[in-house]
């Protein structure tokens, strides 16, 4: 098979962001053999990126010296009620949207999402109480390592929070297919207050929870939207920190020793099993001194929410982590606790 390989594309315009430097060879792909050709290719013996949605992607203005593939793999199998087998490259979207309109349960609350299929369970993809992990079957890729194509179970996908055995052993993994089990004719998932507030009044059925999920993220500017200035993002820049006992106490020390809180119970956190806890990054990140909307040149916090970093335009990717930097700096400086990125970052550091 010939493919089409190109030299020097940009990289900002497969991105949500719209940064990034140029890609020194790149390729579409549409099938699993191109896929496999591609990655057997002379071309691929150098670094290789798999670039789907672009959508959780920072890229640095360099761009990337090795071989981008773009996986156009599209296609969603039906195999059951309830039983999913979906194609890499299909819009996650297209996925919700699919299980909902059937009525079936266990997805409605990851709405509105950006990207692709197959990085969802690569990060773990979760919101409103929802994770793909809780209704992943199986999970199949390519293992560059062995030269051999797979099927992994969720135990072998090692899943945890905003994170997977396939984002920890980066460059290891390509995954092709995707398999869920839903729920047909199960009742929605409603285990956030924010969410259960915006449901007072209306059905709590599987279409209305999707429509008040999308709702939400919307009034947060997290559905990409070409209309709204503050879209322009990966979502949420850095995940919530989870953390052991003295640390949790040292966070709500210092937040009431600042006079952040009048007493230690205002501080929001959340159980996160084995005796940890999970903070809201959004309320340290305000708590430190940073605001929304705050801006930076051509980049700014956005103007909804301080998790999301945004692109005004005509920026660079180095502004953007200038400005990760000093959001991390702040919280640190604040709490001692060190916020971890959620996107995946191509050639920069924080």
């Amino acid at each position: 098979m010939t493919l089409p390989f190109e030299s020097d594309v940009s990289l900002a315009d497969f991105t949500s962001l719209g940064l990034g430097g140029p890609s020194r060879r790149f390729v579409r792909v549409e099938t699993p053999d191109a896929l496999e050709d591609a990655l057997a290719s002379p071309e691929a013996l150098g670094p290789v990126l798999l670039l789907a949605g672009g959508s959780n992607l920072v890229i640095s203005d360099a761009g990337f010296d090795g071989l981008t593939i773009h996986l156009g793999l599209r296609g969603i199998v039906e195999q059951s009620p309830g039983r999913l087998v979906v194609d890499a490259g299909e819009p996650w979207e297209n996925v919700v949207e699919f299980a909902v309109s059937r009525g079936w349960a266990g997805i409605e609350c990851l709405s509105g999402i950006p990207g692709c299929t197959g990085s969802t369970p690569i990060q773990n993809v979760g919101a409103y109480g929802q994770e793909v992990a809780q209704v992943i079957t199986c999970v199949e890729a390519l293992d560059l390592e062995r030269g051999e194509a797979v099927r992994l179970t969720p135990d072998e996908c090692g899943f945890a929070y905003r994170s997977s055995r396939f984002k920890r052993e980066r460059g290891r993994w390509v995954v092709t297919r995707v398999h869920f089990q839903l729920r047909p004719g199960g009742a929605p998932t409603v285990a956030y207050r924010e969410l259960s507030n915006a449901l007072q009044g209306h059905d709590a059925d599987l279409v209305t929870v999707r429509e008040m999920v999308l709702d939400l993220r919307r009034s947060k500017s997290m559905v990409l939207d070409p209309s709204d200035p503050d879209a322009r993002s990966v979502g949420s820049f850095f995940t919530n920190p989870i953390v052991d006992t003295a640390t949790a106490t040292r966070v709500v020390t210092r937040a009431v020793e600042a006079g952040l809180v009048a007493e230690g119970s205002e501080v929001p956190s959340y159980p996160a099993g084995d005796g940890l806890t999970k903070f809201p990054a959004a309320w340290l990140i305000e708590r430190s001194g940073i605001s929304k909307g705050m801006r930076r040149g051509n980049v700014a916090v956005s103007s909804k929410h301080t998790l999301a970093l945004v692109h005004l335009g005509g920026g660079s990717t180095a502004e953007l982590v200038g400005l990760a930097r000093e959001v991390r700096s702040n919280v640190r400086d604040q709490f001692d606790i060190v916020l971890e990125p959620e996107p995946t970052l191509v050639g920069v550091t924080l």
